[in-house]
């Protein structure tokens, strides 16, 4: 299969105030090379697709940031690890930051939340994958830390994540937060389909830990992936599907 310009990915281009020379997309499945359940554009190589079909999606991935600039890919863990500097060995990490335009930070999701950062001098970026389990295990707090910046100086996008009126979560999921931080509990509704469990709002939980830690500048979290079907979704695909890429570099 060639890497034919009808190919190309459709993209999210993120709606933020960022600084001219900070670039970043969200990948979407509306057109690309990969088939059946993964269709259309999968770049991830741990879900079952075709290697060649993911292999060709991150090619083109590569064009749109530029040939000359790497993508850092990371094995997500769903903790709280976040890579700082290029490897190309693939870390174990759920976020990275970049200082220089040497490499792209890229996570990959399918419901969970994907935050993009960046300062207002453009000289830093960041990404994080932020399920349940990276918000209550402080993957936010850490890449924030990470960037050495000023909170206050700090842009947030929140990107495409499935909504609350679609994640039910049993009370293991409050009680993670609320035990902690009990104001979280605004962020949970009761579930109307099973006794004792919770609609979670992802978008809601992320603003918490991010305004607490002082960041002020938060666009974006209108999505969802589970409704909407340009995204892939776990829950809603039945856990066979591909991933969206949210990639974000400093220009050269």
């Amino acid at each position: 299969m060639s890497d034919a310009i009808d190919l190309r990915p459709t993209l999210l281009i993120p709606d933020w105030p960022a600084p001219d020379n900070v670039q970043a997309f969200v990948s979407t499945r509306e057109t690309g090379p990969s088939q059946e359940e993964f269709a259309a554009f999968n770049p991830a190589s741990h879900v079952g697709d075709n290697p060649e079909h993911v292999a060709l999606c991150r090619r083109l991935m590569q064009k749109e940031i530029g040939d000359e600039r790497p993508l850092l890919w990371l094995n997500q863990t769903h903790g709280a690890r976040v890579q700082q500097g290029y490897q190309a060995d693939v870390p174990e990490a759920d976020a990275a930051v970049a200082t220089s335009n040497e490499y792209a930070c890229v996570v990959l999701t399918a419901d969970c939340l994907p935050v993009m950062f960046c300062n207002q001098a453009g000289t830093q970026v960041a990404v994080a994958h932020a399920g349940w389990r990276g918000l209550a295990g402080g993957v936010l707090e850490a890449t924030v830390a990470a960037m050495n910046s000023e909170p206050e100086d700090i842009l947030v996008w929140l990107g495409p994540a499935i909504s609350n009126a679609q994640f039910e979560v049993g009370p293991e999921v409050y009680g993670a937060f609320v035990a902690v931080h009990p104001e979280t509990a605004e962020a949970f509704d009761h579930s109307p389909y099973r006794m004792g469990h919770y609609m979670a709002d992802l978008y809601r939980l992320a603003r918490f830990r991010l305004e607490a830690l002082g960041v002020e500048h938060i666009s974006g979290g209108h999505f969802c992936t589970a409704c909407e079907s340009r995204f892939y979704s776990y829950r809603r695909d039945g856990g066979t599907t591909g991933r969206m890429a949210s990639v974000i570099w400093i220009k050269k």
